[in-house]
């Protein structure tokens, strides 16, 4: 029994971190698809296939009752839309692995908030002198404040996003196919102009059809194998490793480099995630023994 348990635990964090790294070479090749499509057009791309995948999983116009929570997808589909749209464009300016380490700051300070722990506003200020360390040695011309701009506020997004998409998740899989597809609704507007270039040959359609199932399909369905097994605390530490992967997905798709104080920054900004992570967890159990 023990074994089996030890198997489906390794299972589940094997899940997570495969949808950890498909979500980040996803970023890396739809940054690529910019010159053709913009991020706006790579935003609804990704948002609208996302979308077909999951109505065809789930058929959610079948769940739709006088009980459905309109409001809560409403504002699910258009924080989905307000976050991709906005760390696509902060893509634009800066590497791939800058953008997502400004990003993560978001359920970062979610955590902070709701936490009131003293010790969580350590890691909120440790996060902030990493973040004074990604301007530094800009010699690649890889960091942009325009770009931190829209990070930020995608940041803001993510955090929103871990509030609401809890709430929405409630709803299974029909909730978050409905939302999707409104958040493509909402993304049509900014990329409608530039997405026909799909079409312009069967090299860029495939490769939008990758963007979209390693960003956002594959992620899902690895996503919902993994929550079945897997601690929260090991959720929150995987999550603190995503700059790292987005920054060597970044490296090796599109040669973006870091220099030694961005890489000393992102490396701060990860601690930071995984400690606030790490002994919110070791609290609530702490709590729940007491209990």
């Amino acid at each position: 029994m023990m074994i089996e348990t030890n198997s489906k635990q390794g299972m589940a964090f094997a899940a997570a971190f495969l949808s950890l790294v498909s979500v980040q070479i996803g970023a890396s090749i739809g940054k690529a698809l910019f010159p053709i499509l913009s991020a706006e057009g790579v935003t609804l791309t990704r948002l609208a296939l996302a979308a077909c995948f999951l109505w065809i999983v789930y058929k959610p116009w079948r769940d739709w009752n006088k009980q459905t929570n309109w409001k809560n997808l409403i504002i699910y589909g258009a924080i989905l839309t307000l976050m991709n749209t906005l760390i696509y464009k902060a893509f634009s300016y800066m590497s791939v692995g800058i953008a997502i380490s400004i990003e993560v700051l978001g359920p970062l300070t979610v955590a902070i908030l709701m936490s009131k722990n003293k010790l969580d506003y350590f890691w909120g200020a440790l996060s902030l002198i990493g973040l004074l360390f990604l301007p530094m040695g800009n010699s690649n011309n890889n960091f942009s404040f325009i770009g931190m701009t829209y990070a930020l506020v995608a940041a803001v997004g993510w955090g929103l996003y871990v509030i609401y998409g809890s709430k929405v998740a409630q709803g299974g899989g029909s909730s978050v196919a409905t939302g999707m597809f409104l958040a493509a609704l909402f993304a049509t507007p900014l990329g409608a102009s530039h997405i026909i270039h799909i079409f312009d040959s069967y090299k860029i359609l495939l490769t939008c059809l990758l963007m979209a199932m390693l960003a956002s399909a594959i992620p899902f369905i690895l996503d919902m194998v993994a929550m079945k097994k897997l601690h929260p605390r090991v959720f929150g530490i995987l999550v603190s490793a995503s700059p790292a992967v987005s920054a060597l997905a970044g490296w090796l798709i599109l040669d973006e480099r870091l220099n030694h104080f961005q890489i000393f920054g992102i490396a701060i900004i990860m601690a930071s995630c995984a400690g606030c992570s790490y002994f919110s967890y070791k609290r609530n159990t702490a709590k729940s023994i007491h209990l």
